[in-house]
């Protein structure tokens, strides 16, 4: 095992500046934790959490400042039911940019996104709409810190058959993000999550799943009042077993 001793005492459920009701997870799974650390989680490095799962080392985080039992880093445990969502993120450095009247022709997409990599901007969340005349729009998200550059690639790119094309952006988002490996085995989490925010009248502009994540985008207003609607939506400031 590889024990971490750091200034808190594990993994909490997200962010207990944002929800003072967070909890400390008990056990997470490798998986669980890397989705968190790449979408804002700062208790541990991503590469630390590839290495321990690559090599199946169980990882113990826990303050230095006591001897209480921390957070268990480790393999899924098919024995033992998962929680349906494990922990709650929210991503502040996220901008947004749309590509209006868009050529619908084999390779545009390539030409776009082949652009922002050779300039070593990470796009996250992409969005396609449906041809309209042979025309469309291709929404992303990129590091905030990344957009004006962005911009002015995308200005440089000189795509064939091109109309038009306006290049809108928009910094003032954040992303939103639940994360959990019992999404696996149970039907309808993303609907419940639109339900939740739809409730606290919270417009949401994209949208992102993976088999263990939904991802949302909001304004970033809503962020933390988001992030906390999730959070108890979900049950997360209930206490639990931590033998469960």
């Amino acid at each position: 095992m590889c024990e971490i001793l750091t200034d808190v005492d594990g993994v909490y459920t997200t962010d207990p500046r944002v929800e003072p009701r967070a909890r400390k997870i008990p056990r997470i799974t490798y998986e669980e934790m890397l989705e968190l650390a790449s979408l804002g989680a700062k208790v541990l490095q991503i590469r630390s959490v590839e290495f321990a799962m690559k090599y199946s080392v169980p990882v113990h985080v826990r303050s230095s400042q006591n001897h209480n039992e921390g957070t268990w880093i480790m393999s899924e445990q098919r024995n033992l039911e998962s929680a349906v969502v494990t922990g709650v993120a929210l991503d502040r450095n996220e901008a947004k940019v749309t590509l209006t009247n868009v050529p619908d022709v084999p390779g545009t997409v390539a030409a776009i996104f082949g652009q922002l990599a050779r300039a070593n901007i990470i796009v996250d969340m992409i969005i396609q709409n449906a041809s309209r005349g042979g025309a469309t729009d291709v929404t992303f998200t990129v590091p905030e810190n990344d957009l004006r550059q962005a911009v002015a690639e995308l200005r440089r790119l000189g795509l064939p058959n091109a109309g038009p094309m306006e290049i809108l952006s928009d910094p003032e988002i954040c992303k939103i993000s639940i994360v959990g490996v019992g999404m696996r085995t149970h039907a309808g989490v993303a609907a419940r999550a639109f339900e939740i925010l739809g409730r606290e009248n919270i417009n949401i502009q994209m949208v992102s799943t993976s088999e263990i994540k939904v991802s949302v985008v909001v304004h970033e207003r809503y962020g933390e009042l988001a992030l906390r609607a999730l959070h108890a939506g979900f049950g997360l400031d209930v206490e639990v077993d931590a033998g469960a």
